[in-house]
């Protein structure tokens, strides 16, 4: 079996890429908005990508199908019908982001989408379960959970505002 390396790309997804036994070095690119792309490196320079193919949702289900999923996909899938339509991830606070130097519970993040900070990454340091005086500052990371709907709602009220929840609260831009 080949040595699967795994890649976190802050604020776009993760890479995973491998060696075939011929040689060739091939990548997936799975973005943090659900779609793929699929890496295939030119052999004169390792680091480089001699082609990339982008992959929607559905694409990439029907490949996974014509390769036949793994069992550990099967599995992940299963896990995640269990806990419903949730999802985790990550988002990269813009110092232009609305949200920015304001404390979490003036972003009216959880009333307006349903979405919970669960964490904040801050100079390579993790925030467990951060509190509602929590101030988000340009560079962290927030971890979310909820739906998928609902992370890209929470994605553009802490990009640009504009719930009433935030719109009349002091110290919000």
């Amino acid at each position: 079996m080949p040595n699967v390396q795994e890649t976190t790309l802050p604020g776009v997804g993760v890479r995973h890429e491998f060696a075939t036994k011929g040689g060739a070095r091939l990548g997936v690119l799975s973005h943090r908005t659900g779609n793929r792309d699929l890496l295939l490196y030119s052999s004169k320079d390792p680091d480089a990508c001699a082609k990339v193919v982008r992959l929607e949702e559905d694409d990439a289900r029907a490949l996974a199908d014509l390769l036949g999923e793994s069992r550990v996909t099967q599995n992940v899938l299963s896990m995640r019908q269990d806990v419903g339509d949730l999802a985790i991830d990550w988002l990269p606070i813009n110092p232009t982001w609305y949200c920015s130097g304001c404390q979490i519970k003036d972003t009216g993040l959880r009333g307006s989408t349903g979405v919970v900070i669960v964490a904040v990454l801050r100079d390579g340091q993790m925030v467990r379960v951060p509190n509602d005086d929590f101030l988000l500052m340009p560079g962290d990371t927030a971890v979310v959970v909820g739906t998928r709907e609902s992370i890209g709602q929470a994605q553009s009220l802490l990009q640009s505002g504009g719930t009433p929840a935030a719109a009349g609260t002091p110290g919000v831009r």
